[in-house]
């Protein structure tokens, strides 16, 4: 008798990011859809890629940023976050490195959409200037 193999569909990161927030179907799977929403609203056109063993991270000309879901904590991860100027104070977490710098949302917190989506859209012309950059090298 012949062993059947599983067909797997080849899903796109988008579905594998939809299937995470239902997954979760608790306040951080509705904190990454808020978190994800607000990525795309700033940047329409973003990449979205599912790394490292289910992390969502959003591109734009370079890595923008992270959505990490934990016990106590949805993490936000900036890649170049310490090169990001910050008025607002949303940056909380990992503020001691050099290159990164991140935004621990927590259970009830609301998220201030106007001043994350700034944020986001610095990342985004952080990464188109340093794209500039390379290529009048």
């Amino acid at each position: 008798m012949a062993v059947k193999k599983k067909v797997l569909k080849a899903k796109s990161p988008s579905q594998m990011i939809d299937a995470r927030i239902k997954e979760l179907s608790d306040w951080r799977g509705q904190t990454l859809g808020q978190v994800r929403e607000i990525v795309k609203e700033a940047i329409p056109n973003v990449t979205e890629e599912w790394k490292w063993r289910g992390v969502p991270v959003w591109y734009s000309d370079g890595m923008i940023c992270t959505g990490e879901t934990y016990k106590a904590v949805v993490k936000m991860t900036f890649a170049n976050g310490a090169k990001l100027k910050d008025p607002t104070g949303l940056f909380n977490s990992s503020l001691e490195g050099n290159v990164r710098r991140a935004i621990d949302f927590r259970e009830g917190e609301k998220i201030n959409k106007r001043a994350l989506k700034a944020l986001i859209k610095e990342a985004a012309a952080l990464n188109k200037s340093k794209l500039k950059k390379k290529t009048k090298s």
